[in-house]
């Protein structure tokens, strides 16, 4: 009988070398041996199906879903969004996120699919400390919200008004002056003014502190324990990371699925709502993002971006035709829900740009 070794299987059947080692070890290829500390594999060996890429149904019935309402969340691309999804062969067995903001396609992909690996990131540090308080410390969160919602929602609007300004300013000494000891009580505060802030946006000032006014909600639901309990469990297998998209080039290869959603460019003088950080995202970063895309798609990823469509103000624009010659542009329909002025709100075109 002739052998292979694990990185020839891999080479054969289109997955990694971990992927071949982990088959083995379960047992799933027959008369695979451990010689030293590798694999050996007969070259008749057929790949086997791979069974982790199934749908599932959680017991309760519900979908996990994001437990923040995102100034440009993805919830209403889901379903184009859902056509790029590459896992069905199991050649993709990790992905990427490295502008994770409210998660949406993220938690449309932890409830559909059992990856390897999940990498998210992003440069709004208090965004990133909710994710990880939410998967490590879900009991102590869990109280703090509980008790901001058993205080503020039998409030009439004035004492409401009052206890929302108090918490906001107690978010932002702690986004100033706060440390890892307060990271529970920041993350709970950034949940509870989500849910009870103006159109649920998260905005912040030149100083970096955050200035929604507060939302006119008759009954939020702050602290919504199924769904934070469900998002801790499919968390804790997730990398997540607090910086800038380009850290995700060590986790990024051939085997990646990644989804680039940045700061979206304006398509207008006026529609500039980019204020998630201090920083903000021209046309020199969407550049730049472009180049990485690039960078990426030479290691052999499956890429899918998002943008707003500059010829829905001016069909003279070619900036993103430009930039992302080499790749698939899709345009599709969505809604603008971020606007002052209700009448404003309306179907525009977003990009989808893929390099499959």
């Amino acid at each position: 009988m002739e052998f292979m070794s694990a990185r020839e299987a891999a080479d054969k059947w289109g997955i990694s070398q971990r992927r071949v080692a982990v088959l083995c070890s379960e047992n799933r290829i027959d008369n695979a041996t451990m010689i030293g500390n590798m694999w050996i594999i007969p070259t008749t060996a057929e790949k086997p199906i791979d069974a982790r890429i199934t749908r599932y149904s959680q017991s309760d019935g519900k979908k996990v879903k994001p437990f923040l309402k995102w100034a440009g969340g993805k919830g209403q691309l889901l379903a184009e969004l859902e056509k790029y999804y590459p896992f069905g062969d199991g050649t993709i067995i990790k992905y990427a996120e490295p502008f994770v903001g409210g998660g949406a396609v993220l938690f449309d992909i932890l409830s559909k699919y059992d990856l390897e690996e999940v990498y998210i990131s992003d440069i709004n540090a208090e965004l990133i400390n909710t994710y990880r308080i939410i998967r490590d410390d879900i009991d102590e969160l869990v109280d703090m919200l509980m008790v901001m919602q058993s205080e503020f929602v039998p409030m009439d609007t004035e004492h409401r008004k009052i206890y929302y300004m108090a918490r906001r300013e107690r978010f932002n000494d702690l986004k100033v002056n706060g440390n890892e000891a307060v990271n529970i009580e920041k993350a709970a505060l950034m949940i509870f003014l989500n849910k009870t802030c103006f159109n649920g946006l998260f905005r912040v000032n030149k100083k970096g502190l955050f200035n929604v006014p507060m939302g006119s909600y008759k009954n939020p639901m702050i602290c919504d324990e199924d769904n934070l309990r469900a998002v801790s469990e499919k968390l804790q297998r997730v990398q997540i990371i607090c910086g800038d998209y380009r850290e995700s080039a060590e986790f990024i290869d051939e085997n990646t699925f990644v989804y680039f959603d940045p700061p979206y460019r304006p398509i207008t003088n006026t529609a500039s709502f980019t204020a998630y950080t201090e920083n903000l995202f021209n046309d020199e970063e969407q550049i730049e993002l472009a180049k990485f895309v690039d960078d990426m798609n030479r290691k052999g990823a499956k890429i899918v971006i998002s943008n707003s469509d500059p010829k829905n103000s001016n069909t003279e624009d070619d900036f993103f035709d430009n930039i992302y010659s080499s790749h698939r542009i899709k345009r599709v329909e969505a809604t603008r829900m971020i606007n002052c002025n209700s009448g404003a709100r309306g179907k525009i075109k977003e990009l989808l740009i893929s390099n499959f």
